[in-house]
């Protein structure tokens, strides 16, 4: 058969040297968690087909078990190249939900914990000069506790509310990779608009001894700055001087590729493709800056949730297609809500010139509990880490509608942590601690507001729109968290307006608000709730909820399989109305 999803994972990080390990495994349910006793790790045949990286909920695996599955195997043999020498052969994993242990023949490589984030093992000792090796994966995942982050997937049998189908295992592209004895392990390039050059640090696993690191950055395929030094242990880095530097932005995407060339006292040598673009996002007192620009966003709230696949995009064109449609409505960019996109959706969003907001699905984990608490924090610093290269990404909110009650000191110092470590980790892009609710240190403040009167919305923001008083500012839980500080406000979430016409006498399904009696109807309210945040000269920006429909919640502008409700080009002009703020 054809191989699903048969591009590279990682465009930001691609090497030529590997093999797409998608399409039939062998799949078995163990719900008992006996497996391991039961010789799961080696040699069993397991009694199903799945296809890999479809998750066993969705429909593309074949598979289609919408029940809870505490514990599922994988298995599957796979012919190996000859021609490996003295180099690693690693293991990759885009994502497994939620823990992962990993066998190969028989030995067990790794264990991994976090469901959104990518891990390797070097099988290079276990599979020795075999020809062929057997992979078994045992996946856990039990959303049930409290203890485990799982963004918007159900802890109830059903869908139902904003929580949709389930996710177990593997849902990401599983490869292998060659690489040298010592290779280049994770890079991070900076860059700022109105300067030429970029800063480029390099990590390395491996005895780096007597190597040089290369790194050639490329416009329209040519060679146009270059730079090399001796590879240092964990790192190098390297200052890259650009001629005639542009800038990235929504309107000119440019994007400049960058090719990594480690070479190795031995000959052998190690080469990373990638990209970058040069930008700066800023914040200047209540406004925010996009290279030296100040910016409105436009954004919308996108779940990455698909009728198929559901977490898994069914093709690589499907992530572009979200963008591109997004985009036809007006839209610069989206929240990326309650869930880690897989990094050829960010690859689109840099390709395409499209503004996002990173976070993390920390639904589903009690911060009351220190166990919930430390999955979270233990993951974050991986998503961060992966995708902080990305010119599209331009702020992290890693919680999301997070509250606590007076006097809980607990979850608070948990939120200001969160938003200190992810400083700590990328100081270049701004951080909303916890999106819509309770602020404690926000370089943003955001707030949720679903009120479908546009009179009434409007009055929730006309005062403070004018005196900038956070006395005057309608929000959920004011009294708690730390006070405004005039920092740049927008609202994250708003609209949701409840549209659907074939399914008018379904009471499963549910948007905000009364439903409204006709498109027209629905377009003035969209109009107006709009026009009250356009106009506002203290608010920078918008995320209306929802870009599509999600199974129950039929809020979206287009219906779950990507159709249209209105006319893309009124809604389009509704969303680029000039802002009060781009007026100044």
């Amino acid at each position: 058969m054809e191989i699903p999803r048969p591009e590279h994972p990682r465009p930001d990080f691609q090497r030529s040297n590997w093999l797409n390990l998608n399409g039939p495994w062998q799949f078995e349910i163990d719900q008992a968690c006996s497996g391991a006793e039961r010789g799961f790790t080696s040699g069993r045949e397991f009694s199903k087909e799945i296809i890999v990286p479809f998750p066993p909920e969705s429909i593309l695996s074949g598979i289609h078990e919408l029940d809870f599955m505490r514990s599922v195997w994988y298995r599957r043999r796979v012919r190996l190249s000859g021609s490996r020498n003295a180099g690693r052969c690693l293991l990759r994993f885009g994502a497994v939900d939620y823990e992962a242990d990993v066998w190969v023949n028989g030995h067990q490589v790794g264990h991994h914990k976090g469901g959104y984030t990518p891990f390797a093992f070097d099988i290079t000792e276990v599979i020795g000069n075999e020809d062929e090796a057997e992979i078994v994966v045992h996946a856990l995942d039990d959303n049930r506790t409290g203890l485990q982050p799982c963004g918007k997937q159900s802890t109830k049998y059903e869908s139902w509310g904003c929580h949709y189908t389930r996710v177990t295992g593997i849902w990401q592209t599983v490869w292998i990779e060659e690489v040298p004895k010592t290779y280049i392990n994770h890079f991070r390039i900076i860059s700022n608009a109105g300067t030429d050059h970029a800063r480029l640090e390099v990590e390395f696993a491996g005895n780096v001894a007597g190597g040089q690191i290369h790194a050639f950055v490329l416009a329209d395929g040519k060679e146009v700055a270059s730079s090399q030094g001796p590879a240092t242990f964990p790192s190098t880095s390297l200052r890259l001087e650009i001629p005639g530097p542009r800038t990235w932005n929504p309107e000119d995407p440019q994007l400049y590729g960058l090719r990594l060339e480690l070479e190795l006292h031995d000959g052998e040598k190690d080469v990373v493709q990638s990209h970058f673009g040069i930008r700066t996002v800023g914040i200047r007192g209540d406004r925010i800056f996009l290279n030296g620009d100040q910016r409105f966003l436009r954004m919308v709230l996108d779940q990455g949730y698909y009728p198929d696949g559901i977490y898994t995009a069914p093709s690589d064109e499907a992530l572009r297609r979200d963008i591109k449609i997004s985009k036809e409505m007006g839209f610069d960019g989206a929240r990326l809500h309650q869930k880690v996109f897989e990094p050829r959706f960010l690859y689109w969003c840099d390709m395409l010139g499209y503004l996002v907001a990173g976070e993390y699905g920390d639904w589903g984990a009690d911060l009351g509990n220190s166990t919930a608490r430390e999955a979270i924090i233990s993951e974050w610093p991986a998503v961060v880490r992966r995708d902080l290269n990305h010119p599209s990404l331009i702020l992290w909110t890693p919680l999301n509608e997070r509250a606590f009650e007076e006097g809980d000191a607990v979850v608070p110092g948990f939120l200001r942590q969160m938003a200190e470590l992810t400083h700590a980790l990328d100081p270049t892009r701004p951080v909303i601690d916890t999106s819509g609710y309770i602020h404690v240190q926000s370089d943003i403040h955001d707030v949720h507001d679903y009120e479908q009167d546009p009179k009434e919305f409007g009055a929730h923001f006309d005062k403070f729109g004018k005196t900038g008083s956070y006395s005057d500012l309608q929000q959920h839980y004011k009294e708690q968290g730390d006070p405004y500080r005039g920092q740049p406000f927008m609202v994250s979430e708003y609209g949701g307006t409840w549209w659907s016409p074939d399914a008018q006498e379904d009471e499963t399904r549910w948007g905000y608000g009364s439903r409204p009696g006709s498109r027209s109807e629905f377009i003035e309210r969209y109009r107006a709730l709009t026009g009250v945040l356009l106009s506002n000269p203290r608010v920078s920006g918008f995320a209306y909820t929802q870009l599509y429909d999600v199974e129950q919640e039929v809020n979206g502008l287009y219906t779950y399989d990507r159709k249209a409700k209105f006319e893309t080009g009124v809604i389009r002009e509704i969303n680029r109305r000039r802002a009060a703020v781009e007026g100044e």
